[in-house]
């Protein structure tokens, strides 16, 4: 008395299993699109940021060569730090030896 399935309810199986995969398949390719999309956005967002990177480098690489200039520096020494050049009677030689 085993009821053994019909052509029918064999026919819906497997239309329902073809119909779950594919559903699960279209899941899987926006997932992968959603993936790229999102990759993407990262990439252009930290080229932007080694451009903002790139451009603050030059302005420090400026600015310390604008720090280290022996004008500058001169002019510091004058003008804040009340310092002069020093006269020759100044000078003590204290030779090669070292």
């Amino acid at each position: 008395m085993y009821n053994y399935p019909t052509k029918k309810s064999r026919n819906v199986w497997f239309r329902g299993i073809v119909l779950a995969i594919l559903i699960l398949e279209m899941f899987l390719y926006t997932w992968c699109r959603v993936q790229y999309l999102q990759h993407g956005y990262d990439i252009h967002a930290l080229e932007k940021r080694i451009e903002r990177l790139v451009n603050l480098k030059n302005e420090l690489q400026i600015e310390q060569a604008r720090l280290k200039s022996p004008e500058r520096i001169m002019q510091i020494a004058i003008k804040q730090l009340h310092l002069k050049m020093p006269t020759p009677y100044q000078i003590i030689d204290m030779g090669t030896k070292f």
